[in-house]
């Protein structure tokens, strides 16, 4: 059901655009392939963005998406329509419409699209949540499962990682941490290349010191501001 969700959102989305486009005087044909460049930016730019941690990434991040879409767009009107026509290019260089090379105008578009896909599946994440989500691995050879809420942190020491719960259990395991932090989702926050924090039970102490299970965790000068941010509003809204 969650990727049906998500897959419709996209489907709305293009089915938007198209309505948008087809008033520049684009077919529907031509508003959907358009809108179907613009789904992979837009999505590039929600999953690459909370890794920009200083602002001039994130300039320089959006200002990569939006290049690239550009050209794709280029390519699609001079190469691809006139593959498929072999005839030339439906719509010559001139004709692209100047709204599809406004920087103001793909920055809306994309951030739209990026903005809208993050909340949706925020909805589709607290709407068909498990009550209580646990994650099964191996340590030392044996199967372990595990509640999320019941994991501390996860530490990195080279060739492997250690699971640390609240109760101060720790468990061994071969996959290394950024898997880790796909696998745990957004209640878990990267503080340092060796240390990823469940945020329920972390407090930040000072600008380069969290505290989990009674642990002392240093935060490094990459994860800085984006921690201070996280769990200064998580210490809000507690």
């Amino acid at each position: 059901m969650r990727i049906v969700l998500r897959i419709t959102y996209w489907l709305v989305a293009i089915a938007v655009l198209a309505t948008i486009l087809m008033s520049l005087d684009y077919t529907l044909a031509q508003s959907i392939l358009i809108g179907l460049i613009f789904c992979p930016c837009a999505i590039a730019l929600e999953f690459l963005m909370p890794n920009a941690r200083k602002p001039m990434d994130k300039v320089y991040l959006s200002l990569s998406i939006m290049v690239a879409s550009v050209l794709l767009l280029v390519i699609l009107h001079h190469y691809v329509w006139r593959t498929i026509t072999q005839t030339g290019p439906i719509r010559s260089e001139r004709d692209i419409s100047p709204m599809l090379i406004n920087p103001a105008f793909l920055g809306l578009i994309l951030t739209a699209l990026a903005i809208g896909d993050y909340f949706w599946a925020k909805w589709i994440d607290k709407r068909f949540r498990t009550k209580d989500p646990t994650i099964t691995f191996f340590s030392e050879r044996k199967s372990v499962t595990l509640r999320l809420a019941d994991i501390a942190y996860i530490e990195s020491n080279d060739t492997e990682v250690r699971i640390v719960t609240t109760s101060a259990e720790s468990y061994r395991n071969k996959t290394g941490i950024g898997q880790w932090e796909n696998l745990l989702g957004n209640e878990f926050l990267r503080i340092h290349r060796s240390y990823l924090v469940n945020t329920t039970h972390a407090t930040l102490i000072a600008p380069d010191t969290v505290t989990v299970a009674d642990a002392r965790l240093p935060v490094s000068r990459k994860y800085k501001e984006w921690v201070c941010a996280v769990l200064q509003t998580e210490s809000r809204e507690a």
